[in-house]
């Protein structure tokens, strides 16, 4: 066999084993993947600041996805961000006082909705509305806070009534 052809066969396998690896990451990184769709029930909560959060985002449990987020609007009169989140139906045993923070997949990874049980006897449901909420937490004003000292400024919780 030439010395070229080999080389030329093993250069082609190479770049088609490269585009196969990132193929598969483009797939692992993004929201459409991990989750099967099926039966679910939406449940809303407001936020001060989603930060980057995006539509297909992970809604998880104890590490566990959940479901995903469906919708992101802006709520005129509250100015805050309304998020509906696509709960799984088996999922059908969290407590309606949950809290939902929004938080970030390592340093400055994806954003997701984590979700703490609360201790209602009573379970979320279709149109039920998370009321303990945290806002995400933005590297820019951490950043700016540890530069100036300063702790004072618009808290990023909401606990509405």
């Amino acid at each position: 066999m030439n010395p070229r052809r080999s080389y030329a066969a093993g250069t082609g396998l190479f770049i088609l084993l490269g585009f196969a690896a990132l193929a598969y990451l483009a797939t692992q990184t993004t929201s459409l993947v991990n989750f099967e769709s099926g039966p679910s029930y939406d449940v809303t909560a407001e936020f001060t600041n989603i930060g980057g959060l995006k539509d297909r985002a992970p809604v998880k449990l104890a590490g566990v996805r959940v479901g995903t987020v469906k919708s992101i609007v802006l709520d005129q009169k509250s100015m805050d961000a309304k998020v509906t989140m696509a709960i799984a139906d088996r999922y059908d045993q969290i407590p309606e006082d949950s809290y939902a923070k929004i938080m970030t997949s390592g340093l400055l990874g994806d954003q997701f909705i984590s979700l703490s049980p609360g201790g209602s006897p009573t379970n979320l449901k279709n149109g039920s509305v998370l009321d303990n909420t945290q806002s995400a937490l933005q590297l820019e004003d951490l950043i700016g806070k540890f530069l100036t000292g300063s702790g004072g400024g618009k808290s990023s919780s909401s606990n509405k009534p």
